[in-house]
């Protein structure tokens, strides 16, 4: 009963990642079908012999359509968690209360000697481990967003040397990719969406709710509350 009660409290304590981490997975998949349902198109055009499962997950163009997105994803966090440090929204949930722009206190943020005893033990240092950990987030998603979009380019420029072998031109390689069209073009439109639903998550957040989610405010908050989750 004891060992049951731990898996119960571990899936319940930890759905958000399960079921995202799941989500993910399973779109990953049904990615990978339909990309290469469509790559073995334009390859039937072409008079070309088509691939299979294995060999496009392999390939370029599934890395590239994957990485194109992760790392808009990555850019959008980082953005945020930097940019929600000293832009404010009034009425916003998703901004800090008006009165608390910038960094804070060290009160405020339970560092050096007002750490707790249940806080990080880098929290409670006075040396660059408080420092590096006070930046840990933002630095994580910083280096999540060159990683993917170092991983775009190389997958890209590959990709789009295949296309352009297929119609039997000149490649370019990486370095005339990254002046591309097509690279800016992949990496403009990813980024587009995700500054325009920021916006409008922070924007709507102010007038609309959805009751018991930290991602809104109360039901029956202000409009003018800012800070303020469910």
């Amino acid at each position: 009963m004891t060992g049951a009660r731990d898996r119960t409290g571990f899936w319940r304590s930890n759905s958000l990642t399960l079921v995202f981490g799941g989500a993910f997975l399973v779109v990953l998949a049904a990615q990978a079908v339909a990309g290469r349902a469509e790559f073995n198109e334009q390859l039937a055009l072409a008079g070309l012999r088509q691939v299979g499962l294995g060999a496009y997950l392999a390939s370029s163009d599934f890395a590239v359509d994957v990485t194109e997105n992760w790392q808009s994803e990555f850019l959008q966090f980082f953005l945020y968690v930097y940019g929600t440090v000293y832009l404010l929204q009034r009425g916003s949930p998703e901004s800090k209360p008006l009165d608390r722009v910038g960094t804070e206190s060290e009160r405020d943020q339970r560092m050096g000697e007002h750490a707790r005893s249940d806080s990080p033990s880098w929290a409670g240092t006075k040396d660059w481990r408080q420092s590096l950990y006070s930046r840990s987030l933002g630095l994580t998603m910083a280096a999540f967003f060159v990683l993917s979009w170092f991983a775009q380019s190389v997958a890209g420029a590959a990709a789009y040397d295949g296309e352009r072998l297929r119609q039997l031109q000149e490649p370019i390689g990486w370095g005339a990719y990254l002046l591309s069209a097509d690279f800016w073009s992949r990496s403009l439109q990813n980024w587009q969406s995700e500054l325009l639903a920021v916006a409008a998550m922070a924007v709507l957040s102010v007038y609309l709710r959805q009751r018991g989610s930290p991602e809104s405010k109360p039901v029956g908050s202000a409009h003018a509350s800012t800070g303020v989750e469910g």
